[in-house]
């Protein structure tokens, strides 16, 4: 294994029956560290977190509250979590580190919160980025980071723009820039028009994203959108497009797994340290 790859895919909170045919794809999937966004207190997220853990992944998995959303990170090579610093939905949010042959990576999962038409929607997304401001260490640290997964969020370029996009949600976006971290996708294909979730007027939106710290962005080899989850299957695996990142760094710690597919039994709640 010479490269690190990283699948974000946005679970969307399925019902058991889509759990299960999510779990197939994921786990044929060639990605040693999945970050799967849409988490929710439900049977669905159980399957596939339990079904992940006994086959021998490491699965770190702080189960939201009921009525919430969050981050599960599943990993063929064993990772070290850090204890979440975002002060505000911090399940939102989902830190571990894997070893490699040279710097250890971070990654970091994310789901920011939707918007939405009340103040009190859009409130909770400037005060989750807020504070995702303050416990995010700067992209020009040194430090080898990957920022991944569902940032309900739009580049200040995108085209087509829309008006009714806030400042401060733009401004975050220019933040991570700012404090040194590249945009995955943008550094590769920079006039690319790609996105990763379509509204019911069929208006593109590119919401998923990976940002790399600069010390890490030499070694971006890709970063593809896979629409194939979104378009290809029927019923859809999940609204959001999938989004695979490419870093030529050596993984040192690989662990021995079998296929979840295989595991039976009920799944068990998730504590809130799980791996």
């Amino acid at each position: 294994m010479t490269t690190l790859n990283v699948l974000t895919f946005n679970l969307s909170n399925p019902g058991r029956s889509l759990a299960v045919r999510q779990l197939a794809y994921l786990a044929a999937r060639p990605e040693s560290v999945l970050v799967l966004t849409g988490t929710a207190y439900s049977a669905g997220c159980d399957l596939i977190a339990h079904r992940f853990r006994a086959a021998g992944y490491h699965v770190v998995y702080p189960r939201p509250g009921r009525g919430e959303r969050g981050v599960m990170v599943v990993s063929r090579l064993a990772v070290h979590p850090r204890i979440a610093t975002t002060p505000y939905l911090p399940h939102r949010c989902v830190w571990v580190t894997v070893d490699t042959d040279t710097e250890p990576v971070d990654i970091i999962g994310l789901y920011v919160p939707l918007r939405g038409p009340t103040d009190r929607e859009m409130a909770r997304k400037m005060a989750f980025l807020q504070g995702l401001a303050e416990a995010l260490p700067y992209g020009s640290d040194g430090g080898h980071r990957l920022v991944i997964g569902d940032l309900n969020l739009l580049e200040p370029g995108h085209i087509p723009r829309y008006e009714f996009f806030e400042k401060f949600e733009y401004d975050f976006y220019r933040w991570l820039m700012r404090v040194g971290y590249v945009d995955a996708f943008r550094a590769l294909r920079p006039r690319a028009r790609e996105y990763s979730w379509f509204g019911r007027r069929g208006d593109g939106f590119r919401y998923d994203h990976a940002h790399v710290s600069r010390a890490l962005a030499p070694a971006l080899r890709s970063c593809v959108y896979v629409h194939g989850v979104r378009t290809d299957h029927r019923p859809q695996l999940t609204d959001h497009s999938a989004l695979t990142v490419s870093l030529a760094v050596q993984p040192s710690a690989p662990l021995s797994v079998t296929s979840p597919e295989l595991v039976s039994g009920l799944a068990t709640p998730a504590r809130s340290d799980d791996r």
